[in-house]
């Protein structure tokens, strides 16, 4: 893979105000990608887009909530207005539960998880893909583990994953003949911080990062993967061998296969 396969690519970045989404604009603005940067914090985002600059990428930055299809329809909108174009989409936003399914007295944070983790996908792809389509560009989805094999709890952050990991798989299919790629990438553990803001089933923050998540790897060598597979046009990328025997396994023994994610989830 040449080292500077995306300059002038234009590409779109949800979440990408810190971990997964923070790295991958750092290592796209040094091959000189230009890019839309999304999330919800503004000040940080503002913060990532400076140091983009600075790194050799242009950039502008969107404060975007995904979950509202209007914020995401200005998203592709406003990259229009910019750059004329979109090569690429890399959709990366998304957010934990930390809470059981028995212990949610209402489904307000099972609903506002399925809304950004999968909705807002969908929002962002469905006004980008017109464009995409002009440029034979790429769509990118940032799935988890936990979208091929099930936790101990059903907290809402699987489910999410599985619905992103079928929907790109099938439009995958859709777009076969167009040029569009579609790139799935599922990571296990990635230290971002993610466990730490993972929402309780009332609603309020967990603040303590996971055992699991401390023994990641880091979010700028996910970022490296992440991006070498789109450059590529992968279809599908595991990015551990632990995942990859647990999707063998569960087709011979699914049993025990619960028994280790459950084992895992209460750790």
């Amino acid at each position: 893979m040449k080292d500077n396969l995306f300059s002038g690519n234009v590409v779109i970045i949800t979440g990408a105000s810190s971990g997964i989404g923070e790295q991958t604009a750092y290592k796209l603005a040094e091959q000189g990608a230009w890019l839309t940067l999304a999330a919800r914090n503004a000040d940080k985002l503002q913060e990532v887009a400076n140091t983009c600059s600075h790194l050799g990428g242009k950039v502008i930055a969107v404060p975007t909530d995904i979950s509202d299809k209007q914020h995401c329809k200005n998203l592709i909108d406003t990259t229009i207005q910019k750059y004329g174009r979109i090569d690429t989409l890399i959709n990366n936003a998304g957010f934990a539960v930390a809470a059981r399914f028995t212990e949610m007295k209402d489904l307000d944070v099972f609903e506002k998880i399925i809304k950004v983790n999968f909705l807002g996908g969908v929002y962002c792809t469905h006004f980008a893909l017109p464009h995409l389509l002009k440029t034979n560009g790429r769509l990118v989805a940032v799935s988890s583990m936990r979208g091929k094999l099930p936790s101990g709890t059903a907290d809402g952050y699987g489910a999410s994953k599985h619905a992103m990991a079928e929907f790109y798989a099938s439009l995958r299919n859709e777009l076969s003949e167009t040029g569009v790629s579609v790139t799935v990438v599922y990571p296990s553990w990635v230290k971002t911080g993610i466990t730490g803001r993972a929402l309780k089933a009332d609603g309020s923050v967990k603040g303590e990062v996971s055992v699991h998540e401390s023994e990641g790897i880091t979010a700028a060598k996910c970022a490296q993967v992440i991006i070498k597979a789109s450059a590529s046009r992968k279809r599908d990328i595991y990015m551990t061998f632990e995942g990859k025997l647990g999707m063998w396994l569960r087709l011979i023994a699914p049993s025990l296969v619960d028994k280790i994610m459950k084992k895992k989830t209460d750790q």
